[in-house]
């Protein structure tokens, strides 16, 4: 697996973020989770995702959310 997990490319889907090496958008994970389906019905459906791209995503977003905790307090007090 390559270390990038996310492409964004003009020349792919309009720059819409994929999974790298994929024309598969990172948001369809989030939707297939948000309905309640499960990271391996993702990838059934999804063949060129490897797993360890959607953990790598998921572990980034928390970070991202975790990192930036401060700042989405300051927006909510």
């Amino acid at each position: 697996m390559k270390d990038q997990i996310i492409n964004i490319d003009s020349e792919i889907l309009g720059g819409t973020p994929v999974f790298y090496g994929t024309r598969v958008p990172i948001k369809n994970l989030f939707d297939y989770l948000e309905s309640g389906e499960s990271i391996d019905f993702f990838l059934d459906d999804f063949s060129g995702v490897q797993k360890e791209q959607v953990i790598k995503l998921l572990e980034m977003s928390k970070n991202l959310i975790e990192s930036s905790a401060n700042i989405l307090h300051e927006n909510f007090a």
